[in-house]
């Protein structure tokens, strides 16, 4: 066939995946939930050969679905069924291109693992600072086209404050260069903004710069109970004025989550003599090794202990133990996983607001559905909670998540109602197109498919993601631009 001719022209027989075996793990996410029919995957081994792929698919009108470690979580990186899509792989574009310690960047390609990232930051003694469970599987395309969070946003930000540039190749295969280390650049729009978070909706990610911090020497983490998602709110005001930008990670647990852990992942155990409703994971950190951390959490948690805000606390005395209590919170999604399937969200408020979300949402959701069980936890230092849905009793599951729809309704609305988003750092993908279009500003939403048109004319680049159905105008004339 000419197009396969043209693309094994452009990437040769090591970069064209077309055997059945093969390309099964490319077509299906992560969670097992969506499941493409791609016939092609496509590797491109640099930039060059990216920008021909694409220009091979304008020509063609070819569709292409952007893809990294494939972990994304709403179906983002998965072709649709009953599409003709290719995937774009970019795992082999894994070099680190450039360190530079004193303007403190890192440019790395978008097949590089965050972990590889990271451990290249720690090299110069500095960090990259953002820090997920699929840290060892998601590459940095992914996460930058996700907009990706994870447990430091409180202290350091999501991938938005983490780029300073980006290389991208648009969809008729001409590439921009904005692999700018600046922290000032005041010249028009900022256009890399433009591709971060738009789940490869706008263009393929190739390169970023990405902005590193002073590497901690020293940190203190501490497993706290409390009685309620109130208290662990004004805990988190106290922490803050107490120990400033020493925060890092502020973690909320509710206790069936936790319980999920101690009952699926071998060696878990509660660091707490009594059990707590809710439980708080906190980490403070430091470059400087003589800054009396860990009494500062100690004393800080004493007070918290003497205004009701805690009632049991346990501190690490060690980075084992430290890596043991961060186990539990990052143990949370495998073990929701082995116990079956669940409704999950995503979602964010202000972060007063957390006790009221949780409390409004938990109490529509049990008169509707008795007996229902949430499993809630997340960065509530941030404002972003992972408040998943399931039935104590596995059987009665599968009919619960024929729910989903009714189920989002009552969750979104309340996250509407207290000024949040629906999704707060996994992306809409093909989970929440509905949900979206539901529930975005109808202004936005005509911005952002004028933006799409501007960039993307023939709907090529990762359709079906972010807008409803396979037509990004809505089935109405692509707007004027």
């Amino acid at each position: 066939m000419p197009f396969i001719d043209a693309l094994l022209g452009i990437v040769g027989p090591q970069g064209l995946v077309t055997d059945a075996n093969a390309l099964e793990s490319h077509n299906r996410d992560w969670r097992g939930r969506y499941q493409g029919a791609a016939s092609i995957v496509v590797k491109p081994a640099n930039t060059a050969e990216v920008a021909a792929v694409a220009r091979a698919c304008a020509e063609a009108r070819v569709a292409i679905v952007p893809q990294g470690g494939n972990t994304g979580l709403c179906g983002g990186s998965v072709p649709r069924l009953g599409h003709n899509d290719i995937i774009l792989n970019v795992s082999r574009m894994n070099r680190i291109r450039e360190s530079n310690w004193n303007n403190d960047t890192l440019t790395c390609e978008a097949g590089v693992l965050l972990a590889h990232a990271q451990e290249a930051a720690r090299a110069g003694n500095r960090l990259f600072p953002l820090s997920i469970a699929a840290e060892g599987s998601a590459e940095m395309g992914g996460v930058i086209s996700t907009n990706a969070g994870g447990t430091a946003v409180l202290r350091y930000g999501n991938m938005r404050s983490l780029v300073l540039g980006l290389e991208v190749v648009l969809p008729d295969g001409r590439i921009w260069n904005g692999l700018r280390g600046l922290r000032k650049d005041n010249s028009g729009y900022d256009l890399k903004h433009w591709f971060i978070g738009a789940e490869g909706t706008l263009g393929i990610i190739t390169a970023a710069v990405l902005r590193l911090f002073p590497l901690p020497k020293v940190s203190a983490t501490a497993w706290v109970g409390v009685p309620n998602p109130g208290a662990a709110v004004a805990l988190l005001g106290l922490i803050k004025s107490r120990c400033g930008d020493r925060l890092t990670a502020f973690e909320l647990v509710a206790r069936p989550a936790l319980q999920l852990v101690l009952q699926h992942i071998p060696g878990s155990h509660d660091p707490l003599s009594t059990p707590s409703p809710w439980q708080v994971l906190m980490e403070l950190d430091d470059s400087d090794p003589g800054c009396g951390l860990q009494t500062l959490l100690e004393e800080t948690l004493f007070d918290a202990l003497s205004e009701g805000l805690v009632s049991d606390a346990a501190v690490a005395k060690s980075q084992p133990q430290a890596g043991s209590l961060w186990a539990l919170r990052e143990q949370i999604a495998e073990a929701q996983r082995l116990e079956g399937v669940s409704i999950k969200h995503d979602i964010s408020v202000p972060v007063d607001r957390i006790p009221e979300l949780i409390d409004r949402a938990t109490t529509q959701l049990e008169k509707n559905y008795p007996g229902v069980r949430l499993i809630c936890f997340g960065h509530v230092g941030d404002g972003n909670l992972h408040f998943n849905l399931s039935k104590p009793d596995r059987s009665s599951n599968d009919d619960f998540v024929r729910e989903t729809a009714a189920v989002n309704r009552i969750v979104h609305d309340v996250v509407m109602n207290l000024g949040g988003s629906i999704s707060a750092e996994h992306g809409i993908g093909q989970l929440k197109v509905d949900e979206l279009s539901h529930y975005k500003d109808p202004l936005e939403l005509e911005l952002m498919r004028s933006l799409k048109h501007a960039l993307d004319p023939m709907g090529l680049m990762n359709p079906g993601k972010i807008f409803l159905g396979s037509d990004p105008w809505g089935g109405q004339t692509p707007p004027r631009v």
